[in-house]
């Protein structure tokens, strides 16, 4: 893999976007749990959803393809080495390693219940999604901390292209 000293506007597109995509799905989630009941089930919804699932559905779908699609751009334009030595470096590298994991778990699980009829899967997707929302939002916090307390260009890596 190349180490750069920032990200491509490509890359910083699609991570905001992921970003995005994901905080947005996490929000219109609710009602998905009774919607992939009654698509498995086949029932008829009484009373009807309050929801779409298939904006869901597919939000999922999106938010696979650009992880997809980011982990590709990682390995051929390559990215900025880890900041810090020691712990911090390998913390960091670590906690993005956490966040591709679970960007790929939560909608992988979901696509398993929906489109491959898994019904016992439903919940650890909602799990995965959940411990992503957390991991994202330590995630950015960390970055708000180097911003404002370290006062480096951890956060500008992510916001102005290379």
């Amino acid at each position: 893999m190349k180490t750069r000293s920032g990200y491509s506007g490509l890359q910083i597109l699609l991570h905001w976007a992921t970003a995005l995509l994901v905080v947005f799905n996490w929000f219109y989630s609710d009602g998905m749990g009774r919607a992939l009941r009654v698509h498995l089930d086949g029932a008829a919804s009484s009373p009807p959803l309050s929801m779409n699932p298939d904006i869901h559905v597919w939000t999922g779908v999106a938010v696979l393809a650009l992880v997809l699609l980011r982990l590709l751009l990682r390995a051929v334009q390559g990215m900025p080495p880890a900041v810090g030595d020691g712990w911090i470096g390998r913390t960091a590298v670590w906690g993005h390693r956490l966040l591709y994991a679970l960007l790929l778990a939560a909608p992988l699980l979901g696509a398993a219940a929906w489109f491959g009829g898994v019904k016992a899967l439903g919940d650890p997707h909602e799990l995965a999604a959940n411990a992503l929302l957390w991991v994202a939002g330590a995630h950015a916090a960390v970055a708000l901390w180097h911003h404002y307390v370290l006062h480096d260009r951890v956060l500008l890596r992510m916001v102005r292209p290379e």
